[in-house]
C-alpha cells in the first residue's frame, strides 16, 4: 500500500514574463513538507519541469527522501518547456540557446529568491536535466559559475557542440556534476540524429575529470526514457543531499 504521506505534496505553479525570451514561462514549484517561509531551504532547479514532476516523480521522491531518509527539506523549482522549441532553447546551436541561459540566470533565479526562501549559496542550488537538459545545464553552469555548481545530468545529450565547449574551459575544478547513461542508449535517434549517448557521456567524462570537475558517473542498463531516469532520481539527489 502507498504511504499517503509520500502522496500528499504542496506544488505551486508560477509563470513569469521573460524579457529574454519575449513569452511568459510556467514554473511549478515543489515545498516540502512542513514548509515555513520563516525557514531557509536547498534548492533543485529542473529543465523540462513539467517531465520531471509527471514522469520523474521528482516530488513522491523528494517526499520520501525527507520524511524516510532524515534528507533536509528542500524546494524543487521546475521550468517547463515547448517541446517543439526545447532543442533550439537547450542546444547550444539552437537560435534560443542564449535567450534561454539569459532567463534562466538572470529572470527565473531572481524571481525565486525573492518569492521563496531559498539559500543563495552555490553549494546550496542543483541544477538537474535528462538529455539536452543535462547539457543545458552544464553550460549553465559554464556560463553562471557564481551561481551554479553542483549538476545531475540523465544521461545528457553532450553532442559535439557541447564538447567543444567544455574542452575550450581550463580548470573545472569547481563543479561536481553526477552523471548516468543507460547501455541501451547506443544508438539513439532524435531530431537532430542518431547518436550513441554512452560513447558522448564517456568522452565527456573524461574531458571534465581532465579539467579537475568532481565526477559521479554511472554506466546502468537502461534506454532513452523516463522510465530508466525516473528510478535513478533518487540516488542522484542523495548524492549531493549528502555531501
Amino acid at each position: 500500500m502507498t504511504d499517503q504521506r509520500l502522496m500528499k505534496r504542496t506544488i505551486v505553479k508560477e509563470e513569469i514574463q521573460s524579457n529574454y525570451l519575449k513569452e511568459p514561462r510556467t514554473l511549478r514549484i515543489y515545498l516540502p513538507p512542513g514548509y515555513n517561509e520563516i525557514l531557509s531551504y536547498p534548492v533543485v532547479y529542473c529543465q523540462d519541469g513539467e517531465e520531471f514532476f509527471n514522469f520523474g516523480r521528482i516530488a513522491t521522491w523528494a517526499n520520501q527522501l525527507i520524511l524516510e531518509e532524515g534528507v533536509e527539506p528542500f524546494i524543487i523549482v521546475g521550468v517547463e518547456v515547448n517541446t517543439k522549441v526545447r532543442t533550439e532553447e537547450y542546444a547550444p546551436f539552437g537560435n534560443r540557446f542564449d535567450a534561454y541561459l539569459s532567463c534562466f540566470a538572470e529572470e527565473i533565479i531572481p524571481y525565486i529568491e525573492q518569492k521563496y526562501p531559498v539559500r543563495r549559496e552555490t553549494s546550496e542550488r542543483i541544477l538537474a536535466g535528462d538529455s539536452l537538459g543535462g547539457s543545458v545545464s552544464v553550460h549553465l553552469a559554464l556560463r553562471y559559475p557564481e551561481l551554479f555548481t553542483r549538476i545531475i545530468s540523465l544521461s545528457g545529450a553532450f553532442y559535439e557542440q557541447s564538447q567543444h565547449i567544455i574542452a575550450l574551459e581550463t580548470d573545472l575544478s569547481w563543479m561536481n556534476i553526477f552523471m548516468i547513461v543507460g547501455l541501451q542508449e547506443d544508438s539513439y535517434t532524435t531530431d537532430t540524429g542518431v547518436y550513441n549517448f554512452v560513447e558522448l557521456n564517456r568522452k565527456t567524462k573524461q574531458l571534465f575529470e581532465e579539467r579537475g570537475a568532481t565526477v559521479h558517473y554511472e554506466e546502468k542498463d537502461g534506454r532513452h526514457i523516463w522510465g530508466f531516469w525516473q528510478k535513478e532520481l533518487p540516488s542522484a539527489l542523495m548524492y549531493f543531499f549528502q555531501h
